[in-house]
């Protein structure tokens, strides 16, 4: 697999903006205490003459100098830079934690029901087409309001962590549900597999037969499934916050960035235009390189 993809041009490069973003995330605290700025300090309210009356940066290209690279935010003269660093420790944390909650729950069940068939496989099915059936930003639409009101207090904020695990609990409840449909109907064609019958021959377990027969041949989708889910769920998240229901304030976000770029486009398009980059460029990389790893795992779809 790493040969075919060393020899695809776009893969690679893909791989690199990934690498990256990743790389990026990691370091954001180092990088921000080297720039000299945090994501949180209203630095166009602390600072006169950064600011119009109007809020609005007073430099051209929305503030950007060399004091601040990419400007400052509208209104709350936030360092734009800095939103964009923590933007995407924000955006990989949600996304990480919901794919691998979805791959663990997709593995486990599409393997499972895959091998035992019969009555687990006619109830799986029903579930799956169930869950296939809700309209899941429409649900977290109406639960967010919901687990506000259920677990904090009126006047009080709702803390980040229970942010992050609604977000996380709600995608992975919903995002297990193609990956396990997947593993389903390949599980089904191996188990008629000569090795899996020879392991039955011998007198191996279910136990056996499931984690060391069938699991390691299901590892080509599995990673594709990831490499292709969680771009989704960054752009979902993204939308959530742009609606005002993900992530809120103080941390850092990309779709509240766009959110509040697109109120002030008019005026300063330059505050939008970073944001919005920065996500196509995460998204795109990652479509790209699912579709290349894709590709490496089954050189038959490129015939």
């Amino acid at each position: 697999m790493w040969g075919t993809l060393r020899r695809d041009r776009i893969g690679l490069a893909a791989l690199g903006v990934v690498t990256c973003f990743v790389l990026l995330a990691l370091t954001a605290p180092l990088l921000a205490a080297l720039y000299g700025k945090n994501p949180t300090e209203h630095y166009g309210q602390n600072e006169a003459g950064l600011l119009s009356p109007e809020g609005l940066p007073v430099l051209p290209n929305g503030g950007m100098s060399g004091d601040f690279w990419f400007g400052l935010e509208p209104g709350l003269g936030r360092d734009v830079f800095t939103q964009l660093l923590y933007g995407i420790r924000t955006s990989l944390l949600v996304a990480g934690a919901a794919v691998a909650v979805i791959a663990v729950l997709g593995i486990v069940l599409g393997v499972t029901v895959g091998y035992l068939s019969g009555l687990a496989d006619r109830v799986f099915t029903f579930v799956c087409n169930v869950l296939l059936a809700f309209p899941t930003l429409l649900l977290f639409l109406a639960l967010s309001p919901v687990v506000q009101t259920r677990f904090v207090g009126p006047g009080e904020n709702e803390p980040a962590w229970m942010q992050f695990t609604v977000l996380v609990l709600i995608f992975a409840a919903f995002g297990w549900v193609p990956l396990a449909m997947v593993l389903r109907t390949t599980v089904r064609s191996l188990r008629e597999r000569e090795f899996v019958e020879a392991a039955r021959a011998v007198g191996a377990s279910r136990r056996h037969i499931v984690l060391r027969e069938l699991l390691p041949n299901v590892w080509a989708p599995v990673l594709v499934h990831i490499t292709i889910a969680l771009p989704g769920v960054v752009t979902a998240e993204a939308a959530l916050s742009f609606l005002g229901v993900g992530i809120s304030e103080p941390v850092p976000d990309w779709g509240r960035m766009i959110a509040r770029g697109s109120e002030v486009f008019y005026d300063d398009p330059t505050y939008m235009v970073f944001p919005g980059v920065t996500i196509l460029l995460f998204v795109l990389a990652f479509n790209l390189l699912g579709d290349s790893v894709r590709d490496a795992l089954d050189p038959r779809t490129r015939r």
